[in-house]
């Protein structure tokens, strides 16, 4: 069944690289997330444009197809290449049986172990059951378009169907690990990373939650490699506004995100008297909350609520602030952040950061330096850094350009993507050795 993007979609405009054909184009790969176009993961197409401009053949296989508003024109350009596959057809059933006939014993011990490795995590069991027969039939496609490699983004479905694509397919994987996908749930994490080549961790931080989970043995196996930014998208910018002082974050209305707590912040700026306005870029299940606070507290003068917007929008909105504040917290459930690619942007374009001492948040924000870290759900310090910055107009200067060199020398999309690509093609040579060695 074919699907059609919203009249009402709105497009983002970005500029698609050519290809540059080189070494690295001899690889096909396969990328697997949970939902495409989602414009909260739009580090994902960056990423998978990269690779393209390098050469690599890269499909993509999303576990959902999502429907947002706003598209970035990247992804909506990449739509009619996208294998989006629904949960139940001929097809899937052709794969299943397929395997049950040519290959039962890992077929029905592959589903053993999914199903009984995700006992005790409901959200993943169901996700067992929903995406087994769905990966099966990737499994099926990939053997069938010679995939050499499989990376999954997410260490929680979309890594489990990248590891039955491997048990039944024999391609080699691997897969990046975020943040709650990581820290809120460890089902079956040891033998996600036991199976696959390398696991890509996006910080430090969470290197070490996977070591302590999975063991000292996998040390080696598991490297970091940031997420990144294109530098060329996000400039400098040389003028800012005077008065008010102007704060902006872009954030999902999620509870990670700490929206209450800079919210709460502002209200003390404004309790002693100072002259600002912050804008929340994003949206998201907790926007009613956030507005009923706001309302509550008497901010609706100096807080503005912009919704989901498009890239050229938030650009606009980074061109005129000064500072950009992601107050992130650890929730009840354990989630936390990854790094934030929101503060990723904010420094490329040269603005201070005020962010919290949480997860990997530390590894990209120097306090001090690049911009000011606040203990979690600390108001009283939210308010006490953005009035530091305030004041301080050189202070705000200096941070800015320590954090666009900070952003250029280890969060760099380009060099960060060749890095992830090498790897891939590493996997590949283990693979041919394996194959020579093992006829």
């Amino acid at each position: 069944m074919s699907e059609t993007l919203s009249s009402e979609t709105i497009v983002l405009e970005a500029p698609v690289s050519s290809p540059v054909p080189g070494v690295r184009s001899a690889l096909k790969v396969a990328y697997i997330m949970s939902r495409f176009p989602k414009l909260t993961e739009t580090f994902i197409l960056f990423e998978i444009l990269r690779l393209k401009e390098l050469g690599a053949q890269v499909e993509i296989y999303p576990l959902l197809r999502e429907h947002q508003a706003v598209v970035h024109q990247a992804a909506e350009e990449l739509i009619p290449e996208i294998n989006f596959r629904p949960f139940l057809s001929l097809s899937v059933l052709y794969a299943q049986l397929h395997y049950i006939v040519r290959k039962p014993a890992i077929y029905f011990k592959t589903l053993f172990e999914v199903l009984w490795g995700t006992l005790g995590s409901m959200r993943y069991f169901a996700g067992a059951v929903v995406y087994f027969p769905k990966a099966v039939l990737f499994a099926y496609e990939m053997a069938q378009k010679r995939v050499e490699h499989v990376h999954a983004h997410f260490a929680n479905h979309p890594a489990l169907v990248a590891l039955v694509i491997h048990r039944l397919a024999g391609i080699p994987f691997s897969f990046t690990a975020h943040g709650a996908d990581l820290q809120a749930d460890q089902h079956m994490l040891d033998r996600k990373v036991a199976a696959a080549e390398y696991v890509i961790s996006i910080s430090q931080y969470n290197k070490e939650l996977m070591v302590a989970e999975c063991g000292e043995q996998y040390r080696g196996k598991i490297r970091v490699i940031h997420c990144g930014v294109d530098l060329d998208d996000f400039k400098v910018q040389t003028t800012r506004s005077t008065s008010p002082f102007h704060i902006l974050c872009v954030a999902s209305f999620v509870e990670v995100k700490g929206h209450e707590y800079l919210i709460a912040a502002c209200r003390t700026l404004r309790d002693r008297g100072m002259d600002f306005v912050c804008s929340l870029a994003g949206d998201g299940p907790l926007r009613g909350k956030i507005e009923a606070q706001i309302e509550a507290l008497g901010l609706r003068k100096h807080i503005k609520l912009h919704g989901n917007l498009p890239r050229q929008s938030v650009a606009a909105l980074l061109a005129k602030s000064d500072v950009l504040a992601l107050t992130s917290i650890r929730t009840d459930a354990g989630w936390r952040e990854g790094i934030p690619v929101a503060l990723m942007e904010g420094m490329a374009c040269g603005l201070p950061v005020v962010s919290t001492k949480m997860s990997g948040i530390p590894e990209l924000v120097d306090s001090g330096l690049n911009g000011i870290l606040v203990p979690p759900r600390d108001s009283e310090a939210i308010a006490k850094a953005l009035e530091t910055l305030a004041k301080d107009k050189n202070l705000r200067a200096a941070m800015g350009r320590a954090g666009r060199e900070k952003v250029a020398r280890e969060f760099n999309l380009r060099q960060n993507a060749e890095e992830l690509l090498d790897l891939f093609l590493e996997c590949k040579q283990h693979q041919r050795f394996y194959n020579q060695t093992n006829p």
